[in-house]
């Protein structure tokens, strides 16, 4: 939920370039700075790494970089739903190591479908979401003890499934296919028009409903700016993948999920309550929202993502083994959610936190690589940007707090 949104007070100055600047001070003044720093850090990054490898802002190394997120990102967007409730969600690296097993197995050693077996996958992060969820709000277990349980047990299962083998290839297919495929670049740029025009129209109905409804609307130059804020660096990115193989399938699956959940968590009901459960969940239910059912919808898209992030890493690395899904994946996750912006304390953040916080991590550890650093340094450095970013939150939110806006 954006701040014109939740503040009406900041539509009186929205009319005029002098207005922004205005707007600019007063969120610098509360403390509510958005996805400004992760946005700067990104910056920050790309021009160092730039200037000490002159390949990384390459067209092939950016295609790289954006295929490396997409499994990462796509389970990030559950965790930054999770993290909305005010809730946490570990199992997602297992998870997404299970259901890519179950969908390996089932695909290459009992010869079924290749989309059925992704089905199959998806259907399974679903109900093992809806299980974590059912325990959480109906048994009253905290989400960290259920999902830590559920880190450990999901990774058990997943050995189990893999058996004694403990690993499988896959053949080239409908699986590999996904993050094998690149399209020509006049679908590339009809993605950009698709995206842009669909922002441009949201933004335009958004503020036909504000009027509709007695509200003050958004002014003209507001939609403009707005959408030209999504529209330059979708064309820069859809120009640089073109100048390389195009634009990646898994890219498109990664960001079409985060467009999707985007909209649904800013311009839905149901995204409004689940915003309203996260920032007081009494207040929720004195306004009659069924809290119950929003966490357990939420913690059921958190597992659904984490499979379909599963097929997307398995679909990479063309094989499944009981490493698949540990490691570094949750934590990555988690760390791409709260440093692309989404609080800790639960009722703020945005689902582009996803893209955001991949693209921060993605970025770190891909500059790294090409510098030839051990993982050690890439785990180092990771943490010391989510410990600034979780610090950043929390500052923001005590000045919140003093000017009365918490």
């Amino acid at each position: 939920m954006t701040t014109l949104e939740k503040d009406p007070r900041l539509l009186e100055t929205e009319a005029t370039l002098s207005g922004y600047a205005q707007l600019l001070k007063r969120r610098l003044t509360e403390g509510d700075l958005g996805s400004l720093p992760v946005v700067l850090a990104l910056l920050i990054v790309w021009v160092v790494f730039q200037t000490l490898n002159k390949n990384f802002l390459s067209a092939g190394n950016l295609t790289n970089l954006a295929l490396q997120i997409a499994a990462v990102g796509t389970i990030s967007i559950g965790i930054v739903l999770v993290l909305l409730l005010g809730e946490i969600d570990l199992s997602v690296g297992s998870v997404a190591g299970l259901t890519s097993a179950v969908m390996a197995t089932q695909y290459m050693r009992h010869g079924r479908n290749a989309w059925l077996a992704m089905l199959v996958a998806v259907v399974m992060g679903a109900l093992i979401g809806l299980f974590q969820g059912v325990m959480f709000t109906k048994v009253g277990v905290p989400s960290f003890v259920v999902t830590l349980a559920g880190f450990i047990g999901w990774q058990g299962l997943q050995s189990k499934v893999l058996g004694s083998q403990g690993s499988t290839n896959i053949t080239p297919g409908p699986i590999t296919k996904i993050t094998d495929t690149f399209f020509v670049p006049a679908y590339g740029w009809a993605f950009a028009v698709i995206v842009i025009g669909g922002y441009a129209a949201i933004q335009v109905w958004s503020a036909a409903a504000r009027r509709r409804n007695g509200l003050p609307p958004q002014s003209t130059l507001n939609i403009i700016i707005r959408t030209l804020v999504v529209a330059v660096p979708t064309v820069i990115a859809v120009a640089v993948l073109n100048h390389d193989r195009g634009l990646p399938e898994a890219v498109l699956i990664f960001v079409g999920l985060v467009v999707v959940f985007a909209v649904i968590s800013t311009k839905t009901t149901y995204g409004r309550h689940v915003f309203a459960v996260g920032g007081n969940i009494e207040a929720a239910r004195r306004a009659g929202i069924k809290v119950d059912r929003i966490r357990i919808s939420v913690f059921v898209l958190s597992s659904t993502l984490a499979a379909i992030g599963g097929i997307l890493l398995a679909s990479r690395l063309n094989a499944e083994t009981t490493n698949s899904g540990q490691g570094d994946l949750m934590m990555n996750a988690i760390a791409a959610a709260v440093i692309g912006g989404t609080s800790l304390f639960g009722g703020r953040g945005t689902v582009w936190a996803a893209l955001l916080g991949s693209l921060v991590i993605g970025s770190i550890s891909n500059g790294l690589d090409l510098k030839q650093q051990p993982a050690a340094v890439k785990l180092m450095i990771t943490a010391a940007v989510l410990l600034a970013a979780v610090a950043l939150d929390s500052i923001s939110r005590r000045t919140r707090k003093s000017s009365g806006r918490a």
